[in-house]
């Protein structure tokens, strides 16, 4: 990676034999570690190199690196944090685990190790190329909400996620859309997870839609594929699994060393300008969405609010999504 080391993710590592004098974490794991000379962590996802007394093996090395064995293994060390070098490769590592939706946390010039890939830090800005993304495929598709809808998908060539939008309705130079920004949650669009207030959100837009269509209206749902805040199912479910030990969600993503949002919500103004929209009423309660769209040019004639309820495993969610992430009240 540039001028960096061999770099191992504990997560992949493909013997058990393998180890490694030194690792990569983040800044949030660090202080969890009770390191003393690693950074605050007002920047919970900001690159650490760290060293033990012994080399890590491959099952210390994944005990540092994940907080969901902390109970398993909770005697861990002594280790000690080192400097940074002056170069962009850690923080280029933890931005690629993100990316794959694994843990930020790597063994450095691991031995034995199979021959590496080579990396760039600036082959990360293909994955928010704007004019690499383009409408794959577009065809008619009739839905339990609205007969009337098409599906488009985009896809980027250096991005395997493949976004969505649903458009319902018949679509409108002289009309402008009701829109619903919406990040893929396989547990709660699907599964009808309780924890969150994914799938009635999408639910209700879906519903609402088919009724602006009714009227002579239409309606967008720009389905992102951004699982887990754009940190992943695997990491999402570790979220989870520290939410069962008492963190809310915005701790929970700090604890991992991940980013407690990491999605891109300037690509969904990219989809509506590719399907020739620049003016819509936007249905959203966060604050991020509205600053995206205009920063991509597009014009938010209108916001609405979604306002599903609350159940009795949602709530301390929804009021962290409010206090903590500054979610504006329905």
């Amino acid at each position: 990676m540039d001028d960096g080391p061999v770099l191992l993710p504990v997560e992949t590592a493909p013997s058990p034999d393998i180890h490694s004098d030194t690792m990569l974490i983040s800044a949030a794991r660090a202080q969890t570690l009770k390191l003393a000379n690693q950074r605050e962590a007002a920047v919970p996802h900001a690159p650490v190199l760290i060293e033990g007394g012994e080399p890590f093996t491959l099952d210390l090395a994944r005990s540092v690196g994940d907080p969901a064995l902390d109970l398993a293994s909770p005697m861990k060390g002594p280790f000690r944090a080192l400097a940074l070098p002056g170069t962009e490769w850690p923080a280029t590592a933890l931005e690629i685990a993100r990316h794959a939706g694994i843990l930020p946390a790597f063994m450095l010039d691991p031995a034995p190790a199979d021959q590496p890939v080579a990396v760039a830090t600036a082959d990360l800005a293909a994955f928010a190329a704007p004019e690499s993304l383009r409408i794959a495929a577009r065809t008619r598709l009739p839905t339990a909400a609205a007969e009337q809808a098409e599906i488009a998908i985009f896809r980027s060539p250096a991005d395997l996620r493949e976004h969505a939008a649903l458009i319902i309705g018949r679509q409108s130079a002289d009309k402008v859309p009701l829109v619903r920004i919406h990040s893929e949650c396989l547990t709660g669009d699907v599964f009808g997870s309780l924890k969150c207030d994914c799938g009635p959100q999408l639910d209700s837009a879906l519903h609402t839609f088919a009724q602006e269509a009714e009227k002579g209206g239409y309606g967008v749902v720009l389905y992102l594929r951004q699982e887990g805040r754009g940190i992943g199912l695997v990491n999402k479910l570790r979220a989870y699994q520290l939410q069962e030990q008492g963190y809310d969600t915005v701790e929970a993503n700090q604890r991992l060393g991940l980013p407690d949002e990491a999605r891109d919500f300037p690509i969904a103004g990219r989809m509506l300008l590719l399907l020739g929209i620049s003016r819509i009423r936007l249905l959203t309660n966060n604050p991020a969405k509205l600053t995206a769209m205009e920063e991509q040019n597009v014009e938010i004639v209108e916001r609405l609010p979604l306002d599903t309820g609350t159940n009795p495993h949602n709530t301390r969610y929804l009021a962290t999504k409010r206090d903590r992430s500054g979610h504006l009240l329905p």
